[in-house]
């Protein structure tokens, strides 16, 4: 918003259902609309973006959804969500997830823009820690969820490969910990003695001088059911100037600065072997940080993002669709005719009557 806002564009975000109760005191810069019912966003004049699992709700004008989670696991929710975004232009956040979405939807691959989100430039500007010897620090900085790889990195902290080395020091931080599953996750995490666990960081700011503090940020996200879209936290920390050891799944591939390593999804050991290589290597230099921070900018992604608005009105997906079907269903091309004997060409079949929707075909000789 503040990006579009700096070009011109009038640009602001829609809230519904929650009132002024709605996260804008932390972005004074950006305006806010709140709105009571989803049914209301019919009634505005704006071209609508939504970033949400909304349910279907006509817009005035085209709207667009950017699909930036993995489509549902559950099958049954299927239907659901083709009729919430059938008359939407789709955005997704990777290659892979224009992929991943398009086979959910059955819509053709082509008929999902894809626009990369961005790391906000304070990360690449953060000042980085001088590093104590003889002290190695990896951070986690995901979810407490099982789907962002948690349970992979509890594991690892077990392995010989870690278990003897008394050199690395590894932090967690509590993002996530409000929900019932990351409460719980947690608990665990206060009591294991290679683990210090930090509050979550509400800014960009503090998660980039946290990032900065650390020589590798691991993201072994869950490769058997979830799938990262994108990865914003690996671009962000190879901004921030540390190495990345993440999951080779999804749209992490995607996410590389300079900085990143793959490892086999949901594999504590590869994941030990990752960081242990990750550290073994020069840190990064001012070089490799200031070209890393050249991309996936704020800059790059409006830009990608006006490239979808301002394209020539397209229809969405479920229209395609639609409009092939009716062509499957038109009347087959009247056949020709053969001539009498003693004339030349063909003619239309006589049996067939001409309609504007079968015309017939008349194809002389030589033509």
């Amino acid at each position: 918003m503040r990006e579009l806002n700096r070009r011109g564009i009038d640009a602001r975000i829609i809230t519904i259902g929650v009132g002024l109760d709605d996260g804008r005191d932390e972005f004074v810069d950006i305006p806010f609309l709140a709105i009571a019912h989803l049914a209301d966003v019919g009634d505005l004049d704006d071209t609508v973006v939504f970033v949400s699992e909304a349910p279907y709700v006509a817009t005035r004008r085209t709207a667009y959804q950017i699909l930036h989670v993995p489509p549902p696991l559950r099958v049954s929710r299927r239907d659901a969500v083709v009729q919430a975004t059938r008359d939407r232009i789709l955005i997704a956040t990777s290659a892979y997830a224009a992929q991943l979405w398009a086979s959910f939807l059955d819509v053709d691959v082509a008929t999902v823009h894809v626009v990369y989100p961005f790391a906000e430039p304070v990360f690449g500007s953060q000042p980085r820690t001088v590093p104590t010897p003889g002290r190695r620090r990896v951070l986690y900085a995901g979810r407490l969820s099982p789907e962002k790889g948690i349970y992979t990195f509890l594991s690892m902290l077990h392995t010989d490969l870690i278990d003897d080395d008394p050199s690395m020091f590894f932090t967690v931080t509590t993002a996530g910990a409000d929900k019932p599953q990351g409460h719980i996750i947690e608990s665990m995490l206060r009591q294991h003695p290679r683990v210090d666990l930090v509050a979550a960081r509400s800014t960009p700011a503090s998660m980039a001088a946290l990032m900065a503090d650390h020589d590798v940020v691991v993201m072994p996200s869950n490769g058997q059911y979830w799938h990262e879209t994108f990865g914003i936290v690996s671009i962000e920390a190879q901004h921030a100037g540390a190495r990345v050891v993440a999951s080779d799944d999804g749209g992490l591939p995607e996410t590389q600065c300079g900085a990143l390593q793959l490892v086999e999804a949901d594999n504590s050991e590869a994941l030990a072997l990752g960081i242990i290589d990750a550290l073994s290597r020069d840190r990064v230099s001012a070089a490799e940080r200031h070209a890393a921070a050249q991309c996936f900018t704020v800059g790059q992604s409006v830009d990608g993002l006006l490239g979808v608005l301002r394209a020539d009105p397209t229809m969405t997906p479920f229209r395609v669709v639609q409009e092939l079907e009716r062509l499957v269903s038109l009347p087959s091309a009247v056949p020709p005719a053969r001539r009498p004997s003693g004339t030349s060409g063909l003619v239309a079949s006589p049996t067939r009557s001409r309609s504007a929707t079968a015309p017939a075909v008349i194809d002389r000789a030589g033509e």
